[in-house]
């Protein structure tokens, strides 16, 4: 079980990570090499910003979920 979560714990830190630097950015970072400068210059948030977003909620769900079943079961 502890092995399992720790699993758990691993991937969506990287996922995390990835999801974070993905966001569109003000300046330039890894989101422009993505096409993330190109729409910059549109106004509002598209599609694919929107999904992002709501990936980026469920990873750090699972995150959180993932710290506090591992600590539950640590604590035993």
């Amino acid at each position: 079980m502890v092995v399992g979560l720790s699993v758990l714990l691993l991937v969506t830190s990287i996922l995390m990570v990835m999801l974070v630097l993905l966001h569109k950015g003000k300046g330039s970072g890894l989101s422009d090499l993505f096409g993330g400068g190109i729409s910059s210059s549109y106004g509002g948030s598209s599609v694919v910003e929107r999904n992002l977003d709501r990936i980026t909620i469920v990873v750090g769900g699972l995150w959180f979920a993932g710290v506090i079943a591992l600590s539950l079961v640590l604590k035993k």
